[in-house]
């Protein structure tokens, strides 16, 4: 019994610490400041679903689907620095505030931004995934199985649970409010992407001089 809650608070603090819901927050509210309450909510929920399934995909096959194709996590690392650094950009210039939805467009702007850039790689990114299939080949039962999926269950559901309320925080900004908060997390997105990007180049770097 003490293993399985070791094991629980394990996979708990770690998921809690990558994926970090705080800090996807204000991405998705600048992301969503043109969309109505049931959009806005619609968007949250279908980012946790993809992100959780992914979750749970790369869990179970991630180490194979990996080595089949040739990937590596830090590619996938350098790939997610490159798409947060153009969206902090974006974000630094207030650009996201500016596009205009029509009513026509809403259901496919909520499919393209649930998906990429919210559901992966902002809440399924490298670190989530590396620690899914690091802690599925831990789990050496069926039971520590259960537990690991359903603390990712758990997780996604406290991210669903903050977006959802962050939705309210766009009505108290206003439009200056949210381009300043857009702005200002655009500088934060863009460092986190050099993070990223040079996190994962420098094992690439490494393993290329040592094979000359």
């Amino acid at each position: 019994m003490n293993n399985e809650i070791s094991f629980f608070l394990l996979c708990f603090t770690s998921f809690i610490t990558l994926m970090n819901p705080l800090g996807i927050m204000p991405v998705f509210l600048t992301m969503t400041g043109q969309l109505e309450q049931k959009e806005r909510t619609r968007t949250a929920l279908k980012a946790v679903i993809v992100a959780f399934f992914s979750l749970v995909l790369f869990a179970f096959s991630g180490q194979v689907l990996f080595n089949f194709f040739g990937i590596s996590v830090n590619s996938f690392r350098v790939v997610g620095g490159i798409i947060f650094f153009m969206m902090g950009y974006d974000m630094l210039q207030a650009r996201l505030t500016k596009i205009k939805i029509n009513k026509s467009e809403i259901n496919e702007y909520v499919d393209d931004i649930s998906v990429t850039p919210l559901a992966i790689p902002m809440i399924c990114g490298p670190g989530a995934i590396t620690n899914a299939i690091v802690l599925m080949e831990d789990a050496i039962n069926l039971k520590s199985k259960a537990i690991l999926i359903g603390t990712m269950l758990m997780i996604c559901i406290i991210i669903f649970l903050v977006l959802w309320g962050a939705t309210r925080i766009t009505k108290l900004l206003g439009k200056t409010g949210n381009k300043i908060l857009m702005r200002l997390m655009g500088l934060i997105v863009m460092v986190i992407a050099v993070e990223f990007f040079f996190s994962g180049l420098k094992p690439i770097l490494i393993d290329i001089l040592r094979s000359v």
